[in-house]
């Protein structure tokens, strides 16, 4: 009788990239951080102080920051969190580092382009807030799409049909109320045809988007031209919306006014941003609607109608963006103008995968753009050293680096995009 010996199970180990994501942006933060020690500030001949008034005017009391010093300080501690990101044992917790030397690397610019002027920091955020809203309503409409597994690429003709009707209806019933009303209509009609050729015919979703994009585009226009512009009066004077105080809140130094002392407009996207990143993941419609997004075969299976959560989240994301759309007719008090949303709704989306699919996220990613579209205004203004036409890049360069490097890999909800047939 002979003994058999099973032979050991072999196990076979993927190997672990070296450059991950922390690795990558440690790197990029690294030679960031030495730029601004060595250009922003040793080598700088800027040597007036930069002050920073905490009002809305740069006449008013400030705090002044030595511009070498602070641009060599804060070049210090990117580089320190592109270290700590690097070895990894201490870049873990990758948002917060990221995070911190974003905010560093800002300092050390400002510190370097605001020497000798003083810039007025609750100005910035009210500008911020107002470039960054149509921006977060776009991308909270990207969210309730592609969490519902339909890619929403039509963000900029909902923007645009939102904006004209507002104007339109505003203008005809004297009423900023009764614009809003009438955008948010559009963008859910807008959303309607998104949602009948996406789901039900089940046409590609991103050509599609670009469809309806120029053909909101095209209509606007004619319309425009049309009604709008022979009879300006009647027809486009956009009244305007009532600015509303919240009592002490608007008090607080520099976001206060930016966020508290407002039009209504404002605190609605405040509250949806609440309402949605609750509804998403704290809600049992909000677990339907990612499972729907994820897996709509085993959503199917225990009962849920896939087809009708997606018709429901895509009308209701239309009419969201339709409030971004009144935003810059009724919201913002300007009357209609050909192609007036200027690709922002491409801008949202960008947002939207910058934000990871997450409405905090996207809303953080529409403030950084607002941040850097007000500062290449400002800095313009104060005579900057940087040539203009870089300062108006500014804002897409950012998106761009924050979608393409900075947030790494990212994973759209898994049936994005893909029609559900029911078995």
């Amino acid at each position: 009788m002979t003994a058999t010996t099973a032979e050991p199970e072999v196990v076979v180990v993927a190997p672990t990239a070296y450059w991950t994501r922390s690795r990558k942006a440690g790197v990029i933060y690294l030679v960031l951080g030495l730029i601004a020690i060595v250009f922003w500030g040793i080598l700088s001949k800027h040597g007036e102080a930069a002050r920073f008034a905490s009002g809305t005017e740069s006449s008013g009391s400030s705090v002044p920051i030595p511009s070498k010093v602070g641009a060599i300080v804060a070049g210090a501690v990117v580089m320190a969190c592109g270290a700590a990101l690097l070895t990894e044992r201490l870049g873990r917790r990758f948002a917060l580092w990221s995070g911190i030397a974003l905010a560093a690397l800002v300092i050390a610019f400002l510190s370097w382009q605001v020497s000798g002027n003083t810039m007025p920091l609750g100005s910035s955020a009210n500008l911020t807030v107002q470039a960054a809203l149509p921006l977060i309503l776009g991308a909270l409409a990207g969210v309730l799409c592609e969490r519902s597994g339909v890619i929403n690429v039509a963000i900029e003709g909902q923007f645009l049909t939102g904006a004209f009707l507002g104007a339109f209806f505003g203008t005809v019933a004297m009423s900023a109320w009764f614009g809003l009303v009438a955008a948010i209509i559009g963008g859910g009609l807008v959303a309607s045809l998104l949602a009948v050729l996406a789901i039900r015919y089940q046409v590609e979703q991103v050509v599609l988007g670009v469809v309806i994009n120029l053909l909101m585009l095209g209509l606007t226009s004619f319309l425009y031209q049309q009604v709008m512009q022979p009879d300006a009066a009647s027809f486009n004077a956009v009244p305007a919306f009532a600015t509303w105080k919240i009592p002490v809140l608007w008090r607080i130094p520099i976001i206060g006014p930016a966020l508290f002392d407002q039009n209504v407009i404002v605190y609605i996207t405040i509250v949806l941003v609440v309402a949605v990143h609750v509804g998403l993941f704290h809600t049992r419609w909000g677990l339907r609607t990612r499972s729907v997004g994820e897996h709509p075969t085993a959503a199917d299976t225990v009962g849920i109608r896939v087809l009708a959560v997606r018709y429901r989240n895509v009308i209701v994301a239309g009419m969201i963006a339709g409030v971004g759309g009144a935003f810059f007719t009724v919201g913002s008090h300007l009357d209609f103008s050909k192609n007036m949303t200027v690709g922002k709704g491409f801008i949202a989306l960008a947002a939207l995968i910058f934000g990871r699919w997450s409405p905090i996220g996207a809303t953080l990613a529409a403030l950084l753009f607002g941040f850097t579209d007000q500062l290449q205004s400002y800095l313009s203004l104060t005579g900057s050293s940087v040539p203009s036409q870089f300062l108006a890049m500014l804002p897409y360069a950012v998106t761009i680096l924050a979608v393409a490097g900075l947030v790494g890999r990212v994973r759209a909800p898994a049936a994005d995009g893909k029609p559900y047939v029911k078995g």
